[in-house]
């Protein structure tokens, strides 16, 4: 399976290639994607993204996990966070989300088992 493409991306509305379903944040992975709800791990811009925002994408098959830290970068990434990726064997890498979402295209284009975690608004 492919990662799926991120069709577009604007304030507070992503869409995924192959969904119908428009995003605030979502999780991409290879052959799906899903609503990114922070709610669910009671994640906030900060502490940040915690490794319970990512473990699903990771037991996806990934090798490269991509970060979206929102579009005025507001959202965190503790090293703490970083260091659990890379303990599953994981490469990550962490941007601005239009650049993380440019990055993960090409990767995917590629047809790099690639995740990502994407934050569309601050």
């Amino acid at each position: 399976m492919s990662s799926p493409e991120i069709a577009s991306l604007s304030w507070g509305h992503m869409k995924v290639k192959g969904c119908s379903s428009t995003y605030k944040d979502c999780k991409v992975w290879p052959g799906g994607s899903r609503a990114w709800d922070w709610r669910e791990t009671g994640t906030d811009h900060y502490p940040g993204v915690q490794p319970a925002d990512l473990d699903e994408v990771l037991k996806k098959g990934i090798d490269l996990l991509v970060i979206g830290r929102g579009m005025s970068e507001a959202l965190q990434v503790p090293p703490s966070t970083l260091d659990f990726v890379k303990q599953k064997g994981v490469d990550v890498k962490v941007f601005q989300t239009e650049k993380a979402v440019a990055e993960y295209n090409k990767l995917a284009g590629q047809g790099a088992k690639v995740g990502g975690v994407f934050h569309s608004t601050c």
